[in-house]
């Protein structure tokens, strides 16, 4: 039996439709036809006026599109997106889904301009008879709306494409009548099968293609397409992910809507029905989180929105510098980076085998080339990203590149004094005696700029003064050094000295010539202390500034981006490359010669790699870190070992830099550069004082006379006979060459010791003189 209430609601309700389709029939007539028919039409009329009054150029932005990061090859490493989007051209959709989308959201879109009027009676005759709306607006309108809320930058704007207002149903008319008489069909289509939201964060019907099934656009099926086409209507309640029963009751109001449209058979949409919701997803990743060079990745990020910012990212204030993150989410650009994915490889896996990533004490590492700065790899030991034993902080970078202040330099900083030396034509022979522990005073103050202990400082001179008390490290020697055994053996008080004679204020120009700096991009403070290190630098900028001497001195500022290219294809101006020649190619390869050194006879002997190499170990002041900086004539590496949460409080006892940051080196550059050219470093063009003199050893024992003539650069070897002479047994008596004679650096020195026997004791009488 029926419920006659509810037959009388119900008769109530269709009543209040059909004066509502009438008023909204009336409405709209009004505007298009009649805005000037009797005292009734007056609100009509105004309407219509306002309507013919509005701007009806449609401006807006293209629709927003992923940017994507490749290395050196051109392979895909990241992705950027505020929403995921890959734009196609409409022959590269399946012509199945062309016209699912064409039959379920506007039947008639070929044969109406951009407003449908018989779809719009019919919608609102079908609404009238239905619990269920029905829309009427066209595809070309729903372009619009589509165009205007992807375009919205604040939420007010937003707000303002999507109100359910006869304001904005007018506005996105008019703007639909401008794109009809500008566009095509095909063209509107494209359009909207591009920016129209499929749910499930997919942008765009090739998108949407790839995430529920893993396959563009143009291999879907009839099932498939039908699926995709019913989305859009509302992509939260039809999401075959979150809802799939509500979303294969759409899929197949579809399918029969097609067959209905005479596109498919009724036994095509009755199998496709039947089936169930197949799903093969491909989850959307962007960011450099899902990166497989994530601190690459980072400084990548970095240096693009500062290409977007032209020059000035951390000059703007936030707002502005949000601005310039949503243009390189939204921009679609194509990066083309200097990574060499072999490079990187090592980098992760020689960290990672030495340093434990989810601990407190973590490795870092840079990969710059020489002779382009191009920076081939960048790592760390710890894993990217949020949560515990992770970090998003870019450790091996600067500041600027999302990284921290840096961390000490260590005795790494020594090859600038070393090159002011040289440059400055102070002899490699010169000797200067270096004790365990000394004071060096009288350093003078240089210029500087920036905020040093709570005062700002601008070109004025600061820093310089006494040294009170300066040590040598516990992998380092005392006693006489010149400019090659003090650097092979890392001698601070010798450097401490070395320094007082270049001048600290020339020696840190030096370091600037290389582009040194502070982590934090401030400007090397005038310490005496500085030739220790103790400026806190990123590894990017140190192993870039090994790269210049790589280079035969020259310098090139280090470069993570080669090319940009924007969604319309057009190329965009980068900064332009620095490289200068900032020492004598000579200067620098007689460093080169004297840091290699270091691999065969200094604190770094047994990190060879096999090939030509250079480079310089690094403790931190009180063990608060250890870095390598080492090179080959095509690739250089700085590495840093340390205790992350602070290095003054954590320290890293007993490591030197030939430790764990000199396996780090030595694992990763073997990797990177396997197969690859072994070029050799250049000799030296002209002489640079290498002579040194033999020292007076007469009376020493045999391993004090040794001791002084390798501190001397001299190889001693002792002779197997004895001579007969006043000194005491097993002193020295004489050497070949003599005491005082000048030989070039390696001599063999033969050293002859005492027999304890005076010359003719013991000889009969008749064989004397």
């Amino acid at each position: 039996m029926r419920d006659a209430k509810t037959d009388r609601a119900r008769a109530l309700s269709t009543l209040f439709r059909l004066l509502g389709a009438a008023v909204a029939a009336g409405v709209l007539l009004a505007f298009i036809a009649l805005p000037g028919v009797g005292s009734a039409g007056l609100t009509a009329r105004d309407a219509a006026n306002n309507f013919e009054d509005m701007d009806s150029t449609f401006r807006t932005t293209p629709p927003s599109e992923k940017t994507v990061v490749q290395d050196s090859n051109g392979k895909q490493i990241a992705t950027f997106f505020d929403k995921y989007r890959e734009s196609i051209r409409l022959d590269q959709v399946a012509p199945i889904m062309k016209q699912a989308i064409i039959d379920i959201e506007d039947s008639r879109f070929y044969e109406h301009g951009a407003l449908d009027l018989k779809g719009t009676l019919r919608a609102m005759a079908s609404n009238v008879e239905s619990e269920t709306t029905q829309g009427g607006s066209t595809l070309t309108q729903q372009y619009v709306k589509n165009l205007l809320v992807d375009s919205a930058k604040t939420d007010e704007e937003y707000r303002e494409a999507t109100a359910p207002t006869v304001g904005r149903k007018l506005r996105e008319l008019r703007y639909a009548l401008d794109i009809e008489q500008r566009m095509t069909k095909d063209q509107i289509l494209e359009g909207y099968l591009n920016i129209a939201y499929f749910g499930a964060g997919a942008y765009g019907v090739q998108a949407a293609s790839k995430r529920y099934f893993s396959k563009p656009a143009n291999k879907l099926n009839l099932e498939q397409a039908a699926l995709l086409a019913g989305i859009t209507q509302n992509p939260a309640a039809f999401d075959p992910i979150r809802n799939p029963r509500d979303a294969r009751k759409r899929r197949d109001v579809v399918l029969y809507r097609m067959a209905e449209l005479g596109h498919i058979t009724q036994a095509q949409a009755d199998e496709a029905a039947a089936k169930a919701i197949e799903l093969n997803r491909t989850d959307p990743v962007g960011g450099c989180e899902t990166s497989k060079a994530p601190y690459f990745c980072e400084y990548v990020k970095y240096d693009m929105l500062n290409i977007l910012a032209k020059g000035k990212y951390w000059q703007l204030k936030p707002k502005q510098q949000q601005d310039v993150v949503a243009k390189l989410n939204r921009g679609g650009y194509t990066i083309r980076t200097t990574l060499d994915s072999k490079a990187q490889k090592a980098v992760d896996k020689a960290l990672r085998s030495n340093v434990a990533p989810g601990g407190h004490r973590v490795g870092a590492e840079a990969m710059v080339e020489p002779g382009t700065g191009n920076v081939r790899a960048i790592g760390l030991s710890k894993r990217f990203g949020p949560g515990k034993g992770r970090t998003t902080i870019n450790l091996p970078a600067d500041s600027a590149h999302g990284g921290g202040t840096g961390v000490s330099a260590g005795s790494t900083f020594k090859i600038f004094t070393l090159a002011e030396a040289l440059d400055q034509g102070i002899p490699v022979s010169t000797n200067i005696n270096s004790p365990e522990t000394m004071s060096v005073s009288g350093f003078q103050p240089c210029r500087f700029t920036g905020t040093w202990s709570g005062k700002k400082y601008k070109d004025e001179l600061a820093g310089g003064g006494n040294w009170p008390s300066v040590s040598n490290a516990g992998d380092s020697e005392s006693g006489n050094f010149n400019l090659k055994t003090g650097t092979w053996h890392s001698v601070n008080t010798f450097y401490a000295q070395l320094q007082k004679r270049v001048g600290l204020c020339n020696a840190i120009k030096m370091a600037e010539k290389f582009g040194m700096k502070r982590g934090d991009g401030g400007q090397l403070l005038p310490v005496p202390s500085q030739v220790l290190g103790v400026n806190d630098v990123d590894m990017v900028h140190l192993a870039a500034a090994y790269a210049g001497f790589a280079a035969r001195g020259k310098y090139c500022t280090p470069v993570s981006i080669t090319e940009v290219i924007d969604s319309a294809g057009k190329k965009l101006k980068l900064p332009k490359r620095d490289c200068d020649q900032v020492i004598d190619e000579a200067v620098a390869d007689k460093v080169n010669s004297i840091l290699m050194g270091v691999m065969t006879n200094g604190t770094a002997r047994g990190r060879g790699i096999g090939r030509p190499s250079a480079g310089k170990t690094g403790t931190c002041e009180a063990h608060t870190c250890a870095v390598f900086a080492g090179y080959t004539p095509n690739m250089a590496a700085a590495t840093a070992y340390w205790d992350f949460r602070g290095p003054w409080k954590y320290k890293v006892y007993g490591v030197y830099g030939a430790d764990t940051p000199g396996a780090i080196w030595q694992q990763s550059m073997q990797n990177a550069l396997s197969g690859k050219p072994a070029p050799s470093f250049s000799t030296p063009s002209r002489d640079f004082g290498d002579t040194t003199n033999v020292p007076s050893l007469k009376g020493d024992t045999a391993g004090a006379a040794s001791a002084k003539l390798r501190a001397a650069d001299l190889v001693p070897r002792i002779a197997t006979k004895r001579v007969d002479s006043d000194q005491p047994k097993g002193t020295v008596v004489y050497t070949t060459p003599d005491a005082g004679s000048e030989v070039p650096p390696g001599t063999v020195v033969m050293i002859y010791l005492s027999s304890g026997k005076k010359p003719g004791e013991g000889t009969p009488p008749w064989e004397r003189d």
